[in-house]
């Protein structure tokens, strides 16, 4: 379980390594890159970035190619933006937990789509009489 230390030191670098990938870098093999989270080791020297690129499987190997080479880059600026003991080593992952859970729910979707078509509609009685709402006159 994270320390509210760790979740406040988590949150201050999510939020300049962001600002560090919208204006610090102009690798060209940058995609569209969204960080979702980042967890900060209990002794406070290494931090794992998850993030998420949009795009094919492609973009986001060129994109953690790129953070991994401009990586000392990163942590330099880091280290002159947030004044810590130590500056975290940083590592980029995907984070696949979103792609994971979108795939799930298309599937359940899917899932749904297909009962419904298999259920057959309702709407009157075998002798062609209807259920709901008949009453008889006397």
């Amino acid at each position: 379980m994270a320390t509210r230390k760790q979740k406040e030191i988590a949150e201050l670098l999510r939020r300049e390594i962001s600002s560090i990938i919208l204006s610090g870098l102009s690798d060209p093999r940058m995609g569209f890159v969204t960080l979702t989270r980042v967890h900060v080791a209990g002794d406070y020297r290494s931090a794992k970035v998850y993030l998420t690129v949009r795009g094919t499987e492609v973009d986001a190997r060129k994109s953690l190619a790129a953070l991994a080479h401009a990586h000392g880059h990163i942590q330099g600026l880091i280290a002159d933006r947030i004044k810590l003991r130590w500056t975290p080593v940083l590592e980029f992952v995907e984070d696949k937990e979103l792609s994971q859970a979108l795939r799930v729910s298309k599937l359940m979707d899917r899932v749904t789509m297909e009962r419904a078509e298999s259920i057959p509609a309702t709407g009157s009685s075998e002798d062609g009489s209807h259920s709901a709402g008949s009453e008889e006159k006397a």
